[in-house]
């Protein structure tokens, strides 16, 4: 992978700049597996935007592990990625959809912008809906606003627009607007499930996107799988979308949990060793990886 271009956001968010052709091929939905180094793990990441005019593609990095807190360290402009694979998994299927509201939920609101910029591009009315903890975590509201008929901002605390919860604000959209076609929602798992939960009375289909503990992303290992109603299904091959209805959040949960002890091991002996490797400031939100070999401008020093 060429060289990327790490560069600062607002606090706690980076973005990154690296070459890559799979820009012309990646749409809505879809992910890609990232590999920092030789010895590393392969994490899945969902594409959150595509310059396909740049061939330029965009990723979102929470630093919460081992391996994404090694590249907070890491990742400086001109570092280059040992590998990036994709575009993986099903696009999202929304294409009839005259009105669509998209709900996205912490770091999930960056994947669930190329959904709502795609159906605006195709004349569908878009209500964005995006939910943060609180002021200080808002980030891509302008790019929203941009591609958005109506937008509510979301925070826990109240400290801007909506105080409450996403699902909540997604249960008084539909109250107000009978004619909502489709719902997508990205976020964390209970976030997801309360939202299929709020638009299941109302008969509104609803696609979540899951993202499962995951090894080669090409259905081999089974290590993705989910249950959808009645069928065992593979998140990288056959999702990462599925009907918000169909899906068993609760088995998705414990089966997310499964390695949570060997997690916390593998970060605790990466932070013993973290004196050896370059100080950064304190870096929790998200990355924005594009593929250009010259890192990009604005670099925070």
């Amino acid at each position: 992978m060429a060289g990327a271009g790490f560069t600062w956001v607002r606090d706690g968010v980076d973005q990154a700049q690296a070459e890559a052709c799979l820009a012309a091929a990646a749409q809505p939905g879809q992910f890609v597996l990232v590999m920092l180094d030789g010895a590393g793990e392969r994490i899945p990441l969902t594409i959150a935007d595509v310059d396909r005019a740049a061939g330029t593609f965009t990723l979102v990095i929470q630093a919460v592990g081992k391996t994404t807190r090694q590249m907070q360290a890491q990742c400086h402009p001109g570092t280059s990625l040992f590998a990036v694979m994709g575009p993986l998994g099903q696009p999202t299927q929304t294409n009839d959809a005259e009105s669509i509201v998209c709900v996205g939920g912490g770091l999930g609101v960056a994947p669930v912008f190329p959904h709502l910029r795609e159906s605006h591009a195709r004349g569908a009315h878009v209500i964005g809906i995006i939910g943060f903890r609180t002021r200080d975590l808002v980030f891509w509201e302008d790019r929203f606003r941009a591609h958005c008929d109506e937008l509510v901002v979301c925070t826990d605390d109240g400290s801007v627009g909506f105080h409450g919860l996403v699902s909540q604000a997604l249960e008084q959209t539909l109250a107000t607007h009978p004619r909502v076609d489709h719902v997508v929602a990205i976020g964390p798992p209970r976030m997801m499930q309360a939202c299929a939960d709020v638009t299941r009375p109302f008969a509104v289909p609803t696609t979540v996107s899951l993202n499962p503990i995951m090894v080669d992303g090409t259905g081999m290992c089974g290590g993705c799988r989910v249950r959808v109603g009645d069928d065992t299904r593979f998140a990288c091959v056959d999702g990462p979308d599925f009907d918000g209805h169909l899906v068993d959040f609760d088995e998705l949960l414990l089966r997310l949990g499964r390695f949570r002890t060997e997690e916390r091991d593998a970060l605790e002996r990466w932070e013993r060793h973290r004196c050896r490797m370059p100080e950064r400031d304190a870096w929790a939100g998200e990355v924005e990886v594009n593929a250009q070999a010259a890192p990009a401008e604005g670099l925070r020093p």
